[in-house]
C-alpha cells in the first residue's frame, strides 16, 4: 500500500486546527520552519518519524491516526475497515461473518 502524504498532511492540519494552533505556533514548538510544515500539510514534503511523533504528542493524536486514520481510543475505530471488508465479500460470506460476530457478541454479554 502506497503512503498518501496528502492524506497524512490533511490529518495533521485537521488535528492542528482542532487544537486551535496556527502553523507558526506548531512549527515553533517543534523547531521547524512554517514553510516546511505548510508543505507537509499539503503533502508536498515527507515528515520523518521523530517529527511525526513530536507533532502527535503536541496535538494529542496517535501516530496510527495520522498514518492510517485509525484511532484505537475511539469506540468506532474499526467501523470503516469492517464496512470495507464486508463490501468486498459475497453475500454468503457476509452472512457467515455476521453469524460469527453475533455468536461472539452474545458470548461477551453472557460473561458479564
Amino acid at each position: 500500500m502506497a503512503v498518501d502524504y496528502s492524506v497524512i498532511g490533511q490529518r495533521i492540519k485537521n488535528a492542528r486546527l482542532a487544537k486551535n494552533l496556527t502553523q507558526e505556533a506548531l512549527a515553533e514548538k517543534i523547531d521547524i520552519s512554517v514553510a516546511f510544515l505548510s508543505r507537509v500539510e499539503r503533502g508536498n514534503s515527507h515528515i520523518n518519524l521523530k517529527r511525526l511523533s513530536q507533532i502527535c504528542g503536541l496535538l494529542d493524536v496517535s501516530e496510527g491516526y495520522i498514518l492510517n486514520g485509525a484511532s484505537n481510543t475511539a469506540t468506532n475505530y474499526l467501523d470503516k475497515e469492517f464496512a470495507e471488508l464486508i463490501k468486498s465479500c459475497s453475500p454468503e460470506k457476509q452472512r457467515l461473518i455476521y453469524n460469527i460476530a453475533q455468536v461472539i457478541a452474545e458470548s461477551d454479554s453472557e460473561e458479564e
